[in-house]
């Protein structure tokens, strides 16, 4: 019995806490539209005083690495550092949509490997848009139809990848982060298939 109301107690805790983490979730959420509304001030009353129009600039990477240290080291468990890094840039992508939802660009299609790394970067809530090339990825980011873009870089198996080294140095684009991925792959075998009898693999 004791046990039971034990189980109940802990349960009724993490009822407690989910609604503590909502609200405060939400009062993030808040901040960041008051964030887009004070940049939209700005940019209003920069126009009325006749200076040349800027961009409002909605996502800076150099604040989120800064929001993600600061996460990383006051980190005590009993989560990693990964878990927690991969919540908080969720809900950072969240916060930032209510502001300007980002447009990024990756060599597509749907399911590679270079969208995986667009989300773990951006966050779900980033407008992921696929490419059929390279080129293409950097076209759009270029012409402001995207604003960013993910293109692989290097890999374990071909090393660099030469076309997007080759492409930054006819673009005016630069690299503004880095993204690390684990690439495993599997082998799908149709059942009672010995593996020794396959002499041709489809990828």
């Amino acid at each position: 019995m004791t046990d039971t109301r034990n189980l109940e107690q802990v349960r009724a805790d993490i009822d407690a806490i989910d609604q503590e983490i909502q609200a405060l979730i939400s009062r993030r959420a808040e901040c960041a539209q008051r964030v887009a509304a004070i940049k939209m001030a700005e940019l209003v009353a920069a126009r009325e005083r006749g200076e040349p129009e800027v961009d409002v600039v909605y996502y800076r990477p150099e604040r989120e690495a800064q929001v993600l240290k600061r996460i990383l080291d006051r980190n005590e468990g009993p989560l990693d550092g990964q878990t927690v890094a991969h919540i908080f840039r969720e809900v950072m992508s969240a916060c930032l949509a209510l502001e300007k939802p980002l447009r990024v660009a990756y060599l597509g299609p749907e399911g590679t490997f270079t969208q995986a790394a667009a989300i773990k970067h951006f966050g779900h809530a980033a407008i992921c848009v696929p490419q059929l090339s390279i080129d293409r990825v950097f076209r759009q980011v270029e012409s402001g139809d995207c604003n960013y873009g993910v293109v692989p870089v290097e890999n374990s198996t071909e090393g660099m990848v030469s076309h997007t080294l080759d492409s930054f140095m006819d673009s005016p684009l630069k690299i503004t982060g880095e993204v690390e991925m684990k690439i495993g792959h599997h082998l799908l075998l149709a059942e009672h298939t010995p593996q020794d009898t396959i002499t041709r693999i489809c990828a």
